[in-house]
């Protein structure tokens, strides 16, 4: 169920014989995009790393499976670009430069981006993605300031930087910047549609 404010979210349990154990947004990617593809149920995933992992707090026991843990149903963020559909566990991220120069958006599932701080009022679970947009026009000072703040997402409220939240966003981007789905590039595009299902997966961590 999707969390709501005040509201536990999620239970305790053990994990489920045959759990399928992984370290990276890279690997979850694979895993999730492969089953949409097959039509296949979803697998119950173990999450031991990865800017998903960090944002549900997942701890770094690597014993902790042999016991109780966390039992998260997470949303899922369905991509739609000008020649592809893929899912995205954790973000999605268009950048005309690979950073912020040019401008930048980022539709968040969970808070990071590796080291970076980027949508610190995301949550995984809560039915709607983050959408953060650094405009073109942010000077080359502006940008410096502001990376230097993104590890704790310090850089917000900021003039040129706008966060809004929503189930779905459609986005128009001019001069086709690189699209990045956890991680992975999946190529240049005009267009982004990003659409929230909600607890499509469960993870435990």
């Amino acid at each position: 169920m999707t969390v709501r404010k005040g509201e536990a979210w999620g239970t305790l349990g053990p994990a489920p014989a045959g759990l399928t154990i992984v370290g990276t947004d890279r690997e979850l990617f694979e895993i999730v995009n492969a089953a949409r593809r097959a039509g296949t149920p979803l697998p119950a995933v173990g999450l031991r790393g990865g800017d998903l992992w960090r944002a549900v707090g997942g701890a770094s026991d690597p014993d902790r499976f042999d016991r109780d843990v966390a039992i998260l149903p997470v949303d899922l963020l369905r991509v739609e670009t000008d020649d592809r559909s893929c899912w995205a566990a954790a973000h999605v991220v268009a950048t005309r430069w690979g950073g912020w120069r040019g401008g930048a958006v980022a539709v968040m599932n969970g808070q990071y981006v590796g080291r970076f701080d980027v949508a610190p009022r995301a949550h995984p679970g809560d039915g709607v993605a983050d959408i953060v947009e650094a405009a073109p026009a942010m000077t080359a000072r502006e940008r410096w300031q502001a990376r230097r703040r993104l590890p704790l997402g310090a850089h917000v409220p900021h003039p040129r930087i706008s966060t809004r939240r929503a189930a779905t966003v459609e986005l128009e981007l001019p001069e086709r910047p690189t699209i990045a789905v956890d991680g992975q590039r999946v190529g240049r595009s005009s267009r982004l549609v990003v659409t929230v299902e909600p607890d499509a997966l469960t993870v435990y961590a």
